[in-house]
């Protein structure tokens, strides 16, 4: 896609609307596989322990537990979310919704960066990801994990005397 957009910036919206339409069309393949019996083919691909927690992950959160992996760069193992979702017997609808919207942002912020740094910022980008992966979701995770106290900090700051009186 960043190879349409290097050529035609003026077209960089309908190339990341239509690879994104690409993307979730496709998916459909997984997801019949994983509605189909797809339990057996994810428990051999992922641990015991992972299985459980993209399971609990799709009960809780099923869309965005779909949408934020379908935002990710290619190092992520995307394919293993769409099977989870599946096997989870997510709605079609949802899916759908949720692997396009990922996308788009994934595919809209790529041909920004494509429209401003020109085409090689692709490969930039791969050897990036591929090379950092880990310290990257070491960030994604302090950022959440702060966040989750910041919230939990302020909703206990709201939170009247008299209640905190009482759960003591």
């Amino acid at each position: 896609m960043g190879g349409y957009v290097a050529q035609n910036h003026a077209r960089w919206l309908l190339y990341g609307l239509l690879a994104a339409t690409g993307s979730a069309v496709g998916s459909l393949v997984i997801y019949g596989i994983g509605y189909a019996g797809g339990e057996e083919l994810l428990r051999k691909r992922v641990s015991a322990a992972r299985f459980q927690k993209l399971h609990a992950a799709f009960e809780k959160h099923p869309f965005s537990s779909l949408m934020l992996p379908a935002m990710l760069p290619p190092p992520t193992p995307f394919k293993i979310f769409a099977l989870a979702a599946a096997v989870a017997e997510m709605s079609i609808s949802h899916f759908l919704l949720a692997i396009f919207l990922g996308r788009t942002v994934r595919f809209l912020v790529l041909a920004v960066l494509v429209i401003e740094f020109g085409p090689e910022v692709v490969h930039r980008l791969r050897v990036f990801f591929s090379h950092h992966f880990h310290w990257l979701i070491l960030v994604a995770a302090v950022a959440l994990a702060l966040w989750w106290v910041l919230r939990r900090l302020r909703k206990r700051a709201l939170e009247p005397a008299i209640l905190r009186k009482i759960r003591n």
